[in-house]
């Protein structure tokens, strides 16, 4: 059984693995084919729960060691295993073969890992939960900023992400940099084209992480319509998982 999986290119320490999974090798029927691991947008919960295990099997967790979530834009972050299943849209841990995972389709999957390999984490941030801080309090659960590295995994691209004045105000309120991460929308007066990839850099940073720490990017769930589910293209569909855990 062959699971196809983005392997963050990232300096891990030895005992910490991470994966994105794609749309691509599971059982789901449209539109939620293949491989959607979200229990919350429609799919039937037999084709999720046998989508989650083989995505744990292929990676060498057990099912119920995976920390899912339930994600609502917020910023409230759990600590797994114990608060596994809760409203959260971050979680970390310490433990090893407990795996923190965040399900995104257009949103940001932000991963975190200290550098000695004693605690990982992942974020979901849309652009709701970047305004609103869910960066900033999932890294004040490690015991030093300083010695903490990212991973920007598939999200909506700036040439996709249109949004309104609103969340332009959003941003520029908290760090007049921000604006540097939005241009005008050439199709709409008075909207935007945002680049979450570049919001993200820009909190980490402000939160201390040295911009040389933070990798990946790149990618555009919109566009890319092979691999990933989007939202915002499709309305009715999947989710992918980032997934981040010690061994």
């Amino acid at each position: 059984m062959t699971v196809p999986l983005i392997v963050p290119a990232w300096p891990l320490p030895d005992n910490v693995r991470a994966a994105v999974t794609t749309r691509v090798g599971g059982i789901s029927e449209p539109p939620y084919d293949t491989l959607n691991l979200g229990d919350h947008v429609g799919d039937a919960a037999a084709a999720v729960t046998a989508n989650r295990s083989r995505v744990a099997d292929y990676l060498g967790l057990r099912p119920e060691s995976i920390g899912w979530v339930r994600q609502v834009h917020g910023t409230d972050v759990a600590a797994l295993p114990g608060e596994a299943g809760g409203e959260a849209d971050a979680s970390w841990t310490r433990d090893p073969g407990v795996a923190s995972a965040i399900l995104t389709a257009d949103c940001l999957p932000v991963l975190f890992c200290a550098d000695d390999g004693s605690q990982v984490a992942a974020a979901h941030a849309g652009w709701r939960g970047l305004a609103s801080g869910v960066l900033e309090t999932t890294l004040s659960t490690f015991r030093s900023v300083d010695e903490v590295s990212v991973w920007l995994g598939p999200a909506i691209g700036p040439d996709a992400f249109e949004v309104g004045g609103e969340v332009f105000q959003a941003f520029v309120e908290h760090d007049a940099n921000a604006a540097s991460a939005f241009r005008n929308s050439p199709d709409r007066p008075g909207h935007y084209l945002a680049d979450l990839y570049t919001l993200a850099r820009l909190r980490l940073c402000q939160a201390g992480i040295q911009a040389a720490r933070i990798h990946g990017g790149g990618f555009c769930t919109f566009r890319d319509r092979e691999r990933f589910y989007s939202y915002r293209r499709d309305g009715q569909t999947g989710r992918m998982a980032s997934l981040i855990w010690r061994v």
